[in-house]
């Protein structure tokens, strides 16, 4: 892709989407990783840094130091309102008042920290009178690796139009910092956790995989042989795009007439 055209593209149409809707500016959830930098670099470079919120919320014990050192110094580098907010005893409320809760049911438990995140972020959004800019790329949209009404809640998607590999070529370009760059991406939503362990395929292979299938249409054989991959790798993924598209979708209205 020319990356300069689609930063500017995008830049464009968020400045725009933003004096259209009235809003003073936009928040985005900073984890230390590409995706939310990336947002927060494009947004800071149509708006202006002092109208981009950056609030990094790391949870105690599993957030790493790096990760909110990293996105600290990429607020400071933006010129972001950096705002920083700790879960932990969010965390540990919600397993206090839900009777059934188990923390050995690893995703359901990890699924609260996205929905906690994003709550904070609609209230920096109300009060402040900003858009929650989403952090989500079109391999995760696709596969629906993300949290329903966590991760997944936002006003727009900056970057839900470009793969991941295509992120990591704009992030370079708007002078991310390569030491988040240089990161294994993961959630962080439990201890050892990563996004290419837990989809059981690298975003390489797997963005590949979902431009033949998604953009270009091919029959799953012809894509496996196309990119030298097993067709129960291209099988898989069209499953996953499959059954997650009802997070892709409004929740369905049940008409009573």
């Amino acid at each position: 892709m020319n990356v300069e055209t689609v930063s500017q593209r995008l830049q464009k149409l968020l400045k725009s989407l933003v004096e259209t809707s009235g809003a003073s500016g936009v928040v985005v959830g900073l984890s230390g990783g590409v995706d939310s930098s990336t947002v927060a670099a494009l947004a800071a470079e149509a708006l202006g840094g002092s109208r981009v919120y950056g609030v990094t919320m790391p949870e105690e014990g599993l957030t790493s130091r790096v990760d909110v050192e990293d996105a600290e110094k990429l607020a400071e580098k933006f010129g972001l309102n950096f705002y920083k907010a700790e879960i932990s005893q969010v965390v540990e409320a919600f397993e206090r008042v839900i009777p059934v809760f188990a923390r050995e049911e690893t995703v359901a438990w990890g699924n609260l920290k996205p929905r906690i995140r994003m709550t904070i972020l609609y209230y920096f959004a109300n009060r402040f009178n900003l858009l929650v800019a989403g952090t989500g790329n079109r391999s995760e949209l696709l596969v629906g690796y993300f949290t329903k009404y966590g991760d997944g809640a936002a006003d727009f998607l900056p970057i839900g139009g470009l793969y991941k590999t295509q992120v990591f070529q704009l992030a370079a370009h708007l002078g991310v910092p390569s030491r988040i760059l240089e990161k294994t991406p993961t959630a962080g939503l439990w201890p050892g956790q990563t996004d290419e362990g837990e989809l059981g395929v690298k975003y390489a292979t797997l963005d590949l995989i979902l431009h033949g299938l998604v953009d270009l249409r091919l029959p799953k054989g012809e894509v496996a042989s196309q990119l030298g991959v097993p067709v129960s790798l291209v099988e898989k993924v069209e499953g996953m795009v499959e059954a997650s598209a009802h997070k892709r979708l409004p929740a369905p209205v049940l008409q009573p007439f």
